[in-house]
């Protein structure tokens, strides 16, 4: 995993693909079109493309009109701002309503890292996971991010999708199989399982070849999908392997780590491990050093493993 690619960027040129296929797509943007990379498809077609201003709210009711008359609308904006600012009419005009709304999050978890805390998304998923009839979906990477546009596209409903602004490693190549609803399997291991989502997974990843030269054999997991989750997936992984580490770039509280802890809770119960921000804001700075300063690095990963592993039968 050396290379790295532009999550945003795969996303916006995707972006532009899927409307060149698709004449009834549409994309709103607040004025962050440069970094929420939806220039790509302005540039292609200007006459389906609306910049609302910082107007967010306005633009999602907006979009809820396009949809309403039979187009698909790309929202884009940043993570909190589509998740706390517009959040009222993303809950009663996309999601109580359940119009056909594609809601683009760019800037996802801390990657505005020097913004600070008003710009860090660590709660939107718990937002947008507790809406009813919102399908919530977070890439792990560039190739990802291209395959989830058509799939969201295609969706019947509303999608909060979640991107990142930060260059990310490469995990998946042209031929996986992107299908919402679906976690997938990237590593065998019958020790315990490490689950991700978005960035994280890619740690996943780094912290189950570390375990293995500890003696300990982790499966890796992605879960892209937070609603509808995948349920059956998670139950296998826990009755074969006994206990869980989830990782996600979002607070331990209402994101996947929740969703994974009520599917084991309520039929499963074993050993869990939540790896995330620890119910707190994070502060401004470099994003990796964010990452690792709140424990979302490969390090704590690990570190969550042995305590999962100590704790099994």
């Amino acid at each position: 995993m050396t290379q790295r690619a532009s999550m945003r960027v795969a996303y916006g040129k995707a972006l532009a693909e899927c409307g060149a296929l698709n004449p009834e797509l549409v994309v709103l943007d607040a004025d962050v079109s440069a970094s929420t990379q939806s220039h790509y498809f302005a540039a292609r077609f200007p006459e389906r493309f609306f910049n609302l201003g910082v107007a967010e709210a306005g633009m999602v009711d907006v979009a809820v009109g396009l949809a309403l008359g039979g187009k698909v609308p790309f929202v884009n904006t940043f993570a909190f701002l589509l998740s706390l600012r517009a959040a009222e009419q993303v809950r009663t005009c996309v999601a109580y309503a359940q119009t056909n709304v594609k809601l683009a999050a760019g800037y996802g978890g801390l990657s505005d890292s020097y913004d600070g805390p008003t710009h860090h998304s660590i709660c939107d998923l718990a937002v947008m996971r507790a809406m009813p009839h919102l399908a919530v979906v977070v890439v792990a990477d560039a190739v990802e991010a291209r395959q989830a546009v058509p799939a969201v596209a295609e969706y019947a409903g509303p999608v909060y999708l979640r991107l990142s602004r930060a260059e990310v490693p490469v995990i998946f190549d042209e031929r996986h199989p992107f299908r919402i609803g679906e976690g997938v399997l990237l590593r065998q291991g019958s020790d315990l399982t490490l689950m991700g989502t978005g960035i994280m997974v890619a740690r996943c990843l780094e912290a189950a070849e570390e375990l293995a030269g500890q003696g300990i054999q982790a499966r890796v997991v992605e879960i892209h999908t937070l609603k509808p989750l995948d349920r059956a997936l998670i139950l296998q992984c826990a009755r074969e392997t006994g206990g869980l580490v989830t990782a996600e770039e979002h607070s331990i509280i209402g994101g996947l780590g929740s969703a994974v802890a009520e599917v084991v809770g309520e039929r499963l119960p074993l050993p869990l491990e939540r790896v995330g921000l620890q119910d707190c804001f994070a502060e401004t700075g470099g994003y990796n050093e964010l990452l690792a300063r709140y424990g979302l690095d490969v390090g704590h990963i690990v570190a969550a493993a042995r305590r999962v592993m100590k704790r099994m039968p």
